[in-house]
């Protein structure tokens, strides 16, 4: 899928399902890519990998002529958005959004001028993004994060701001955001949900993406069926460690 079709789906408010890559392993990237989901993210903020890492994982998934290659970017500046996008990426996923100002500048990140500050230099992304400005600003998908107290106060603002595709829920650092003692602390459970559903109603009013990580299939489903639009199923690590556990437990006898 090229940038253009994926950004037009997410607009569009299409049920759009992805996979989270965090390791530096570009044929599993690739294997990944082929399965059918329809975009492939690479974590380049807690994930396993570099630059060229990035690099190369893009390459692997636009090899695999199936997804769209997404990058969650380090943080919300200029330099690491234009690199990703230079790179190939179709679109970027921003974190740690809080403000309405805040999503701006990602916005004004992903944009050539005069809408935008993105310094030109395609390099690799020429190939399948532009090189016309005006071309790759309508076909870059730009997702910013909700993840913190702030940012859940000013979603509405968040995710009425122009050039804004989407917002996308890290669960594990909003859990955190509304008192959780950890990742998955069940004591915050019902304070999660309903800032699930306020940012999906900001989504909804706005006419954007309403996205979310997910930790399985079962729960991607389930958030789809509740209004999310946009969902990621776990990612190459944790399915790894599960897989192996699984194999391990069986031959024990275990199970």
């Amino acid at each position: 899928m090229n940038a253009a079709a994926f950004a037009g789906k997410v607009r569009a408010r299409e049920t759009v399902i992805g996979y989270w890559v965090t390791l530096d392993a570009p044929p599993a990237t690739e294997r990944i890519a082929r399965l059918g989901y329809d975009y492939v993210a690479l974590d380049a903020q807690h994930g396993l990998f570099g630059y060229s890492g990035m690099l190369a994982g893009l390459t692997a998934i636009d090899a695999a002529a199936r997804a769209a290659g997404l990058v969650r970017v380090a943080a919300n500046d200029a330099t690491p958005i234009g690199q990703a996008l230079d790179a190939g990426a179709a679109g970027v996923i921003v974190p740690l959004v809080s403000t309405a100002a805040d999503a701006a500048r990602a916005v004004a990140a992903t944009r050539y001028p005069p809408i935008g500050i993105r310094s030109y230099g395609p390099m690799r992304s020429m190939l399948r993004i532009g090189p016309a400005p005006a071309e790759a600003n309508q076909a870059i998908t730009l997702l910013a994060m909700i993840e913190t107290p702030e940012g859940l106060a000013n979603v509405e603002e968040i995710a009425a701001t122009p050039g804004i595709d989407g917002l996308y829920i890290g669960p594990s650092d909003l859990t955190i955001a509304v008192g959780g003692a950890g990742p998955a602390d069940p004591a915050v459970a019902d304070a999660f949900e309903a800032a699930l559903v306020r940012i999906r109603h900001a989504c909804e009013a706005s006419g954007i993406a309403a996205g979310l990580h997910t930790r399985s299939g079962e729960e991607a489903a389930k958030r789809l069926s509740e209004g999310f639009t946009l969902v990621t199923v776990a990612g190459d690590l944790n399915h790894l460690e599960l897989a192996a556990r699984t194999h391990l437990t069986v031959a024990r006898g275990e199970r």
